[in-house]
């Protein structure tokens, strides 16, 4: 059996750790070590999470089942954690609370100072010693000598890494087969980086690239096999039944098996874009589909492709892709796109997204694989604004007219090791409704409350428009937004989908470089 003391030296290590790949050797040596049977344990606690999630347990629980003394000595195994948060987890009923109380004190009446500390913050969601999901894939790649790419492609089939770690390392490149790319099993979408301008992405892109619209829709992933259509969000939510048109549109294709990516979005009478919002009043119906889909229907248009009949593409270059994409679908079902490296070219035709409403254009190197839940620099959003998802650390109660709301936003990036950076705040373009929800959303999360700040859980991601940034001694980070307002919340994403202080600094940079 693993000592727990073993893992929360691990994570304390990887965290005083800067450079990835040391902290890469640092996971991989313990994952080693690690029985069978612990495996899926110990990969969880180090990606910050538990096997019953959190459950029945939260910071006011774990304050009031730690009034006795801490242990002076460890004497706790991994598998002892496991099996009383197991416990805590499955109490319900009358005096539960109680109850569960009473299971964690017996737990950290064995844990030392240490593992306390580890459990407060694996518990409540705050344990940011950089082994993200990322990280702990190439940790699992190079403890079980597979190819990372191998590693990564189960994980995004199996929704995670605890699964695969377990299957990697018990039986290898043998265990992964298991986790092959099929119709009916979404995955992590692939994900974006920003650039300033058009001629940033030609640069970083080789000095020529594929341009595609791009819109302000709800991001969607659709499966055939046969007959059976299912349609799932970036979450890998099912909400087939609110979509029919998207159903029937794929259903209509020459193929027997199909994975594809794409976005939907409503659209106005002149071809205009409907706002995200209104967008998103299709999803998650089931009754009335039929009257709201005649008044508010959808358009969807698809920019990539995963899978066709037998055949999984993800790793062939964007250009097979494409042509795989485009011989199986009608042009209309496409997203918008030209390959170029006139810089001219790309310029007219993201002008012309502007004009029609659009965000902007996705730039996407030529020769590029499809890396499903990784933000990659080989796509590149243009937009014109500066925009930011951000996490919202705390919040101020409003004064005069927002008397009684939760109104000033404490914004944070997530940084190197996991951690929230705070990067400014701001009470703008928040509507009235918008500060009714997000004040009783944030008041749900609440882990302290100080001189009118609320402090929360980072859970709730938000768009930010800004100006630019600038240096600023005031935060930890060395930036901050200017002239920063709410564009929109994102349930669609999660905290760990938020931007980083690496994409903050670079638009600083870019900034600095422009003259401005």
């Amino acid at each position: 059996m693993t000592a727990f003391a073993d893992l929360v030296s691990t994570s304390r290590r990887v965290a005083e750790t800067g450079s990835r790949n040391a902290k890469t050797s640092l996971l991989a040596q313990f994952l080693r070590r690690l029985t069978e049977a612990d495996i899926p344990v110990g990969v969880a606690y180090l990606s910050g999470e538990t096997r019953q999630g959190r459950r029945g347990v939260g910071f006011a629980l774990l304050r009031d089942a730690a009034s006795g003394r801490a242990a002076d000595v460890p004497t706790l195994a991994l598998a002892d954690v496991d099996a009383a948060l197991a416990e805590a987890a499955s109490i319900s009923g009358s005096g539960s609370r109680g109850a569960r109380t009473r299971v964690m004190a017996a737990l950290l009446e064995r844990a030392t100072p240490e593992e306390r500390d580890f459990l407060f913050r694996l518990v409540t969601g705050e344990l940011r010693q950089g082994a993200l999901e990322s990280l702990m894939i190439d940790a699992v790649a190079a403890a079980s000598s597979l190819p990372e790419s191998m590693v990564r492609d189960a994980a995004m089939v199996a929704h995670g890494i605890v699964d695969v770690a377990r299957a990697a390392l018990i039986d290898g490149e043998k265990g992964l087969a298991r986790y092959a790319l099929a119709p009916m099993q979404p995955v992590a979408p692939m994900l974006a980086q920003p650039a300033d301008d058009i001629e940033e992405a030609l640069r970083a892109l080789g000095g020529q690239a594929a341009f595609e619209w791009k819109i302000d829709g709800a991001r969607v992933q659709v499966h055939r096999r046969g007959d059976d259509v299912r349609v799932f969000t970036r979450n890998r939510n099912d909400v087939t039944a609110s979509v029919p048109e998207i159903v029937e549109a794929v259903r209509a294709t020459p193929c027997s098996e199909l994975i594809l990516d794409g976005e939907a979005i409503a659209l106005k009478a002149g071809g205009a874009p409907q706002p995200f919002q209104v967008t998103m009043r299709r999803f998650g119906r089931t009754q009335d589909v039929a009257q709201v889909q005649a008044a508010l229907p959808l358009s969807v248009f698809f920019f990539d492709c995963l899978r066709v009949d037998d055949r999984v593409v993800t790793r062939r270059p964007a250009t097979e892709r494409f042509a795989v994409m485009n011989g199986v679908l009608p042009p209309s079902l496409c997203m918008p796109r030209i390959v170029t490296a006139d810089e001219a070219l790309a310029t007219a035709f993201y002008d012309d997204a502007l004009r029609r409403g659009h965000e902007g254009v996705m730039a996407k190197a030529l020769d590029a694989p499809y890396e499903a839940g990784r933000r990659a620099p080989t796509w590149l959003k243009v937009k014109r604004l500066h925009t930011l998802d951000l996490v919202v650390l705390a919040a101020e109660w409003g004064h005069g007219r927002r008397r009684g709301f939760l109104s000033n936003l404490h914004l944070g990036a997530r940084d190197d090791a996991g951690r929230f950076t705070m990067l400014g705040k701001t009470f703008k373009g928040m509507s009235d409704d918008m500060l009714a929800w997000q004040t009783n959303a944030l008041q749900a999360l609440a882990t302290s409350r100080d001189d009118g700040v609320v402090f929360v859980r980072p859970e709730l991601v938000v768009e930010i428009a800004f100006n630019d940034l600038q240096a600023s001694p005031r935060y930890p980070g060395g930036l901050a937004l200017r002239f920063a307002r709410v564009k929109r919340y994102r349930p669609d994403k999660r905290a760990e989908d938020a931007d980083t202080m690496e994409t903050v600094r670079a638009i600083h940079e870019n900034q600095l470089a422009r003259g401005s």
